[in-house]
């Protein structure tokens, strides 16, 4: 499943981007601060960024400018209301891949990120690994020990996370965040629930419990 960070801080906005986004298949999660949107890019685990430029703490620009620098290659579709033409150059020089000005048709937005997606899935070899687990994103087959393994749709997004950050800590809010957005509340217990389920699956020894932090995905 793929995941999309919307940094944004007019919640009408955000909301109607977001909802569209998963209606649509993805996995969206809303951040309304420069700040937010820098740590969560960073952190990784995200296949592409819908930029605003007007955050309260800062430039977008300085965003992108700084997920550059460090050399993420993470797609950022810039989404504005600056419509001048100085703006749109200024941000497909630092790094921009695409730009969009408000007030904006959701089909189009759409269809640049499809768009700018398939660029990036291009690139990937298709399968992530550690040891003898693997997930095929192209097939949608998971493998443990050799044998295939049935998950849920949530279960393989799960999963993919702990692929993708393999030997790294990751704590309930950050699955929270990539697996089901913010729309769940952070004190749930969801998380727990199918890292349960998924130990089952593939083996209750592979995703180890880190008291007071949260999970990791033995390497």
């Amino acid at each position: 499943m793929s995941r999309i960070l919307i940094a944004e801080d007019e919640e009408r906005i955000a909301s109607f981007v977001r909802k569209g986004l998963v209606a649509n298949g993805f996995t969206a999660t809303v951040v309304g601060t420069a700040r937010e949107a820098v740590d969560h890019a960073l952190a990784g685990g995200f296949d592409l960024m819908v930029l605003d430029l007007g955050l309260p703490d800062g430039d977008g620009f300085a965003v992108l400018r700084r997920l550059r620098e460090t050399g993420s290659p993470l797609p950022v579709v810039v989404l504005t209301a600056r419509d001048g033409v100085n703006d749109t150059v200024t941000g497909l020089e630092i790094g921009a891949d695409d730009y969009m000005t408000k007030p904006f048709r959701f089909e189009e937005l759409l269809a640049r990120v499809r768009l700018r997606m398939r660029g990036d899935r291009a690139a990937e070899t298709g399968v992530l690994a550690a040891g003898d687990l693997s997930l095929d994103l192209r097939t949608r087959r998971a493998t443990a020990d050799g044998t295939t393994v049935d998950l849920t749709a949530r279960e393989f997004a799960l999963l993919e996370v702990f692929l993708r950050h393999t030997g790294q800590v990751l704590t309930r809010q950050q699955l929270l965040s990539h697996v089901w957005g913010y729309d769940h509340d952070p004190g749930s217990n969801v998380v727990d629930v199918f890292i349960r389920s998924l130990r089952k699956k593939i083996g209750a020894d592979r995703i180890r419990t880190v008291r007071g932090m949260g999970y990791r995905l033995a390497d």
